[in-house]
């Protein structure tokens, strides 16, 4: 059974589904609240709350104009700027707080045969997610809310001679505290993480896209030093296996246009617009 918070995430989804589809015309509040069979009082109210922005300013964040806007507000010189003066603003904070470790190349190679990996389900406001860690930190975080198994299936394929148990631990619950914003309760968020050097690499330049923040697979490759790497660094990209904690959702492409994301192109214009709308 759908919880509140997924089924109103479902609304606003659908609705940013909506808007994506008719942005041109620029649809009416009623439009809008009719598509998510909702009175406009309690639309306005719903999308208000999970956004943090009015439906019309909302939608004003996912236009191409947006985004190109976003675009040349993060050039390369710009977010080296941000990262390196402590990413100032309550919206960018988070990204202070998250480590990478790689994992030795015995771990990566016998598939995890030394790992103990814990996992669970969580709610999130994009949806379900699983969260997974080992001992030393978050190895994977993937939104779960369509097919709960194939996600763990998943997971379990990146590690298949791990052990498993299914238990809440205070390193999963203290990366799931990013989307409250609550930071009071926030330690250092750790990343024990499986990849080739180059992923790593791409992953590491990746935290340095600040919230709120855009950039292209060109500039993504630029700061990480491979200019020129853009369709490696696209590789790279797609292979995150932590979702939103490495921010892929920042990267769009050159000409403004959001883009793909793997757990669904709506998924990525509402943590756009969320971002946005608390920088």
């Amino acid at each position: 059974m759908e919880t509140q918070q997924q089924l109103d995430y479902n609304r606003i989804a659908s609705a940013i589904g909506f808007f994506r589809q008719h942005h041109r015309s620029q649809p009416r509040l009623e439009d809008a609240a009719a598509h998510v069979h909702l009175s406009t009082f309690h639309f306005q109210r719903m999308f208000t709350s999970w956004a943090g922005v009015s439906p019309k300013q909302f939608l004003q964040y996912l236009t191409a104009d947006y985004a190109r806007g976003m675009l040349k507000n993060t050039a390369a010189s710009l977010a080296d700027t941000a990262w390196e003066s402590g990413l100032s603003g309550a919206g960018r904070l988070h990204d202070l707080f998250i480590k990478m470790e790689g994992m030795t190349p015995g771990e990566y190679k016998n598939g995890g045969a030394s790992l103990t990996i814990q996992y669970s389900f969580a709610d999130s406001p994009f949806g379900k997610i699983l969260v997974a860690a080992t001992s030393r930190g978050i190895c994977h975080m993937s939104f779960a809310d369509q097919d709960p198994q194939q996600a763990l299936d998943a997971l379990r394929a990146d590690f298949p001679n791990a052990a498993y148990l299914q238990v809440v631990d205070r390193i999963q619950q203290n990366a799931l505290f990013i989307f409250s914003q609550d930071w009071r309760r926030l330690d250092t968020i750790r990343l024990h993480l499986k990849g080739t050097d180059f992923q790593i690499r791409i992953w590491e330049t990746l935290l340095k896209i600040p919230a709120g923040g855009l950039t292209t697979y060109g500039n993504l490759a630029t700061l990480a030093g491979n200019p020129g790497a853009s369709r490696a660094v696209g590789s790279a990209v797609a292979a995150n296996p932590v979702a939103f904690l490495i921010p892929c959702h920042r990267v769009i492409r050159s000409t403004g246009d959001t883009g793909q994301y793997h757990w669904g192109s709506t998924r990525k214009h509402a943590m756009i617009g969320w971002e946005a709308a608390r920088s």
